[in-house]
C-alpha cells in the first residue's frame, strides 16, 4: 500500500521557491541552468515541491528583466542621441551657424567655451551624460565592493552582507559614499541649469521611471501570485511555448514524483537532503526448530524473502499514519510510503525509463535480486513545518544465504532559505500604494540600471550557450543538483530538530517491529534478533541481545558477531 502520490504545486516550499526565483537571480539563473541547459540530465525526486511552477516564474522573471533592460537601455540611447543633438546645435551656434565635425573645428571653438558669457551652455551636453554614467557605476561598485545585493529588485531592507572581509566592506561604504556626494553634487548642477538645458533632469527621471514600473510589476506578482493567502487558489504560470520548454516540462511532470530514479555511483539520494545517522544490521536467520541439526536453513534456501519482510513493515507504517489522523495534528498523519527504485545511469532520459510500465517492472523485478546497481528501497517521507523540514527513511532489505540484512538512510532536507521567507513581510509592506515605490525607485534607478544591464548579458550568455551546447542531443546523465536543495539551509531550530529526532525514531520503531513480525510468522527465531530495542544518543537503534549477527550504528559504527547460547 502506498500513500496516494501529491504534486505539491500549491505546498509552502513550492511557493517559497517560486518567490525565490523571482527575488534572488543567482538562485534563478542556477535553476534555469540546470533544468533547461542541461536538458540531458532528469531531475531527482522532487520531495514536498512541484519544480515546474518553479521554473515557469523563473523564466517570467527572467523575460521581464530582460524587457526593462531594454526599456533602460533605449532610455540611456536616448539620452546619448539627444545630448548630440544639442552638442550639435551648441557647436553650430558657437561657429555661426557654419559648422561642420571636425578635430580643426573643436580645437577653433575651444576659446569660445572659456567665455563666461555662456555660462551653462559652456559645459557640453554629452558631460552630462558622462556624469551620471559616472554615478551609476559609482553606486552599484559601492554595493558590489562591500558585498550587498545587487538586484533590479532591490526590496528596500535591510541588506544581507554576503562578503565578510572588513576592509573589502570599508572600501564598499567608501566608495559608496563618493557616489552619494557626487551624485549630489550633478542633481545640484543639473537643477540649477533645467531652464537652459532640462535633459539632464529628463532622463534620468525617465530610467527612474522604468525601475518604478518594474517594481510595480514585481509587488503586483508578489502580492496576486505568491502571496500566502493567494498562492493557494491562483493558477499556476505555463511555460514558455516552444519545442524545447514542452520538452522539458513534459518530463519535469514524469520524473519528479515518479518511483523510480536514475543515479550516479558517486552522488546517490540527490534531492533528500543530508545523511541523518544511518543504520543497519545483519542476521543469521535461524528456524525456532532445529533444521538439519543446525537450526540453519538450507544452503540457497533463506525461507524469507525482501517482499515479505517489506510487506510487514508497511501494514505498521500505514497503521502509525492512520493511528496519527484519528487521534493528533502531528504530521505523522501525512507520513507517505511507498517503494522506490534507483537505476544507474546511462539511459535516455525520453527511453521509457521513468513510464509507469517500466517503474512497476522495477519495482517488481529489483525487491529480491539485491544487486549492486538497481538497489529497491521503502522510502516513508515526512514533509513537516509546512513542507520546511523533510524527513525521508530509505529502507532495503536483503534475505540472501540465510541472513537477514536491513539498512536504514535517513536523510533530512533542511528549511528553505530565510531570504525566501521575506516575501509576506515584502507583500504586506507593498501595500502603502505606488508612491513609496516610486520613491524607492527614484533612490535605486542608479544602481538597479548598471544592475539591468548585466543582467541582460548574463541571460543573453546563457541563451547562447544553451543554443550551442544544445543539451537535448547531449550524452545521458545522472541528476545532479536538486532545485529544493540548492534552496535549502542545513541549519534548523531546536523544535526542528526535536521533530525530526521524534519521526526518525517513531518510523524506526514500527520497521523493527514488521521485522519482527516476519521472523515471527516465518518460523524464524525472534530472540536472536533482538530481546529489547530502545533509542540511544546517536539516534541509532540498540539491540540488547543479538545471537548469531550484527549490528552497527552511526556513520562510523563497526559491527561485531557475538554468538550467545541459544534458548
Amino acid at each position: 500500500m502506498s500513500y496516494p502520490a501529491r504534486t505539491h504545486a500549491h505546498s509552502e516550499a513550492t511557493r517559497l521557491l517560486c518567490a525565490g526565483v523571482r527575488l534572488n537571480s543567482a538562485f534563478r539563473q542556477r535553476v534555469i541552468d540546470e533544468l533547461i541547459g542541461h536538458a540531458e540530465r532528469p531531475v531527482p525526486p522532487s520531495l514536498g515541491v512541484d519544480l515546474r511552477p518553479v521554473l515557469a516564474h523563473a523564466l517570467q522573471a527572467r523575460r521581464q528583466e530582460v524587457r526593462t533592460a531594454l526599456a533602460l537601455l533605449g532610455v540611456w540611447a536616448a539620452f546619448f542621441v539627444v545630448s548630440l543633438v544639442v552638442t550639435y546645435d551648441m557647436m553650430d551656434d558657437l561657429s555661426g551657424g557654419n559648422w561642420e565635425f571636425s578635430f580643426d573645428a573643436l580645437l577653433a571653438l575651444v576659446p569660445a567655451f572659456e567665455d563666461p558669457a555662456l555660462g551653462s551652455e559652456s559645459l557640453l551636453a554629452t558631460v552630462w551624460v558622462v556624469q551620471y554614467v559616472f554615478v551609476v557605476l559609482a553606486l552599484w561598485a559601492g554595493r558590489a565592493l562591500s558585498g550587498r545585493r545587487t538586484v533590479v529588485y532591490d526590496v528596500g531592507r535591510e541588506d544581507r552582507w554576503q562578503i565578510r572581509s572588513r576592509a573589502r566592506r570599508w572600501l564598499g561604504r567608501l566608495v559608496t559614499y563618493v557616489a552619494r556626494v557626487f551624485a549630489l553634487w550633478y542633481w545640484f548642477g543639473a537643477l540649477g541649469g533645467v531652464d537652459d538645458n532640462p535633459f539632464p533632469v529628463i532622463f534620468p527621471l525617465l530610467l527612474a521611471g522604468v525601475v518604478w514600473l518594474h517594481r510595480i510589476r514585481m509587488a503586483t506578482v508578489l502580492r496576486e501570485q505568491l502571496g500566502r493567502r493567494t498562492f493557494h487558489s491562483s493558477p499556476l504560470p505555463e511555460l514558455p511555448v516552444g519545442a524545447r520548454y514542452r520538452a522539458v516540462g513534459e518530463a519535469i511532470d514524469r520524473e519528479q514524483h515518479a518511483q523510480a530514479a536514475m543515479y550516479d555511483p558517486n552522488r546517490p539520494f540527490v534531492g533528500a537532503g543530508t545523511p541523518y545517522k544511518p543504520w543497519s544490521f545483519a542476521l543469521e536467520l535461524r528456524r525456532k526448530k532445529d533444521l538439519d541439526g543446525g537450526g540453519v536453513p538450507h544452503q540457497g534456501e533463506s525461507g524469507l524473502s525482501s517482499r515479505q519482510v517489506i510487506d510487514m513493515i508497511t501494514p505498521r507504517l500505514v497503521a502509525l499514519r492512520e493511528a496519527a489522523a484519528r487521534t493528533s495534528r502531528d504530521r505523522l498523519r501525512e507520513l507517505e510510503v511507498e517503494e522506490f527504485v534507483y537505476l544507474p545511469s546511462g539511459a535516455p532520459r525520453d527511453g521509457g525509463v521513468y513510464g509507469p510500465e517500466s517503474v512497476h517492472a522495477h519495482l517488481g523485478d529489483a525487491v529480491d535480486e539485491g544487486a549492486e546497481a538497481r538497489r529497491h528501497f521503502l522510502r516513508i517521507r515526512v514533509g513537516a513545518w509546512e513542507e520546511q523540514v523533510v524527513v525521508s527513511l530509505f529502507v532495503r532489505v536483503h534475505t540472501q544465504g540465510g541472513m537477514l540484512v536491513l539498512e536504514v538512510v535517513p536523510h533530512v532536507l533542511g528549511p528553505v532559505a530565510e531570504e525566501f521567507r521575506e516575501v509576506d513581510a515584502m507583500v504586506e509592506s507593498r501595500a502603502a500604494g505606488p508612491l513609496r515605490e516610486g520613491f524607492l525607485a527614484l533612490l535605486t534607478a542608479p544602481a538597479v540600471t548598471a544592475a539591468a544591464g548585466i543582467a541582460a548579458m548574463r541571460t543573453l550568455f546563457s541563451v547562447c550557450r544553451v543554443w550551442l551546447a544544445a543539451p537535448e542531443y547531449a550524452a545521458p546523465d545522472a541528476p545532479l543538483l536538486s532545485v529544493r536543495e540548492l534552496a535549502s539551509t542545513p541549519e534548523l531550530s531546536l523544535f526542528q530538530e526535536m521533530d525530526v529526532s521524534r519521526y526518525i525514531k517513531t518510523v524506526q520503531d514500527r520497521i523493527a517491529g514488521g521485522v519482527r513480525d516476519a521472523l515471527e510468522q516465518r518460523g524464524f527465531r525472534t530472540d536472536r534478533f533482538e530481546q529489547q530495542i530502545v533509542n540511544v544518543r546517536d539516534g541509532g537503534v540498540f539491540i540488547k541481545e543479538i545471537s548469531g549477527g550484527t549490528v552497527a550504528t552511526g556513520e562510523h559504527g563497526q559491527a561485531h558477531h557475538v554468538e550467545g547460547s541459544p534458548k
